[in-house]
């Protein structure tokens, strides 16, 4: 499967990375933090500050809507990244998986839905467990790549498959691919990522260069 949208000059891309099984991802729950360690993130992302704290907002807000409508009929997981927002987990019948899409289509902010729920029992407890260990060494091995910026993009992890997304380049796409196929344990590598271009790359750069400057100036 390969879908692409055009926003703002960055492409949308929709890419399995064949290793693996069928298409089923999953996200990881929204993240709340503050002060030092929320600016340090922040600066490292190749979001704005406005649109992170947007992101999360999303998933939060989000998480809340779905679980509402769709109860213990579902395990409904979001992910938002540059308002972004993908949908993974298990619904108990087709027009479940058609009901979560349509609340995060109609969402304050949402700009994309991608919808990678599936219809089929809830993953066990033992299978997410798994999933949330595996991911562990998969983001050991993008930070220990000194040619990866691990935090430009997310990893999320589904029944041994690894799902990325972010702002990457298409060079950087492709490497982060190869070292995640490296890992034991990997199934197989999606990518739900944004292309984006050597000049963006170069700007998002040198954005964090100065935010660095002026934290350590203070």
């Amino acid at each position: 499967m390969n879908t692409q949208k055009a926003h703002r000059g960055i492409r949308w891309v929709l890419v399995p990375a064949i290793v693996g099984l069928s298409l089923t991802l999953s996200a990881c729950a929204p993240l709340l933090i503050g002060g030092a360690a929320a600016s340090a993130m922040v600066a490292n992302d190749r979001r704005t500050s406005g649109t992170f704290v947007e992101d999360a907002s999303i998933e939060l807000k989000l998480t809340n809507k779905i679980s509402a409508a769709l109860g213990e009929r579902a395990r409904v997981s979001v992910t938002s990244f540059n308002r972004r927002v993908l949908l993974t987990g298990e619904v108990a019948t087709p027009t479940l998986k058609t009901m979560a899409a349509e609340l995060a289509k109609n969402s304050p902010n949402v700009e994309l839905v991608v919808n990678e729920l599936v219809v089929a029992a809830k993953a066990s407890a033992t299978q997410l467990a798994a999933d949330t260990l595996l991911s562990s060494p998969v983001k050991f091995a993008l930070v220990s790549d000194n040619g990866i910026d691990a935090s430009a993009d997310k990893v999320i992890t589904e029944r041994g498959q690894v799902y990325l997304m972010g702002m990457l380049t298409e060079g950087e796409a492709q490497k982060v691919t190869e070292v995640v196929r490296r890992v034991s344990g990997v199934q197989g590598v999606v990518r739900v990522v944004e292309i984006i271009s050597e000049q963006q790359l170069l700007e998002f750069q040198r954005a964090a260069q100065q935010h660095k400057a002026q934290q350590q100036a203070q």
